[in-house]
């Protein structure tokens, strides 16, 4: 369908934001100058340092990219890995399975597994986003990005919401939005997406809870058969 080949798009593209980054002006930031002063490095700080290092890993991958893949996905993989909550975006992901709640109402059994379970589908987040957007990366290129500076009363001290405007050849920008949080040690990491009014957090959890009902409730069968393109197909 044309619609679901957009959103695909989008979402590839949204991941190589992360590039686009780097076209941007030095637009006012989020918060007032005092308060940045008093908060540390902000969230667009956050995301222009990792951008720089992105466009540094994709330059250097041209050269051997198609000899030596595995290469490229680690080296986007140590890149992303300090800004992506990886836990908390799985975790969500895992919806009413890894909640608070659930955990408390396990015995200490029944807690391990659990803890073990949510590494697991980390991890297997982790890889498949990885090597699923790590393609549209090195294919990214030439679209004009915006930010929109918009006051959102979102924003605080411990949360952000940045909002971009993707030009390409179709008639509308892309509009992607990232949300991103600060962690227990003060560093901003980036908690979600959302691309042309689709949130990616959710699209995943919908599929996860569909996977949890085929395999009735045995969430170690949910993450062993997991793949990130799943939710896209």
């Amino acid at each position: 369908m044309v619609l679901r080949s957009k959103w695909t798009h989008s979402i590839t593209a949204a991941f190589a934001l992360l590039t686009g980054l780097l076209m941007l002006s030095l637009a006012p930031s989020l918060h007032a100058q005092d308060d940045e002063a008093a908060a540390g490095k902000t969230a667009r700080q956050t995301l222009r340092e990792t951008t720089d290092k992105v466009l540094a890993v994709i330059e250097e991958a041209r050269s051997y990219v198609d000899e030596d893949t595995e290469r490229y996905y680690q080296a986007v993989h140590e890149v992303l890995d300090p800004i992506v909550d990886f836990r908390g975006f799985a975790r969500g992901v895992m919806g009413e399975y890894a909640t608070g709640a659930r955990y408390r109402s396990l015995d200490e059994a029944g807690r391990d597994k659990l803890r073990d379970q949510l590494e697991r589908f980390t991890e297997t987040m982790r890889v498949g986003l990885v090597r699923t957007y790590s393609k549209g990366l090195l294919a990214f290129g030439g679209s004009r990005v915006e930010l929109d500076d918009s006051p959102d009363a979102g924003d605080s001290a411990d949360r952000a919401m940045l909002k971009q405007l993707i030009y390409s050849d179709e008639a509308q920008p892309y509009v992607v939005v990232y949300f991103m949080a600060r962690d227990k040690s003060g560093d901003w990491k980036m908690r979600n997406l959302v691309v042309e009014n689709v949130n990616l957090g959710q699209i995943y959890r919908s599929q996860f809870e569909s996977a949890a009902r085929r395999y009735d409730g045995d969430l170690d069968q949910v993450i062993a058969n997991w793949t990130v393109e799943d939710a896209t197909d």
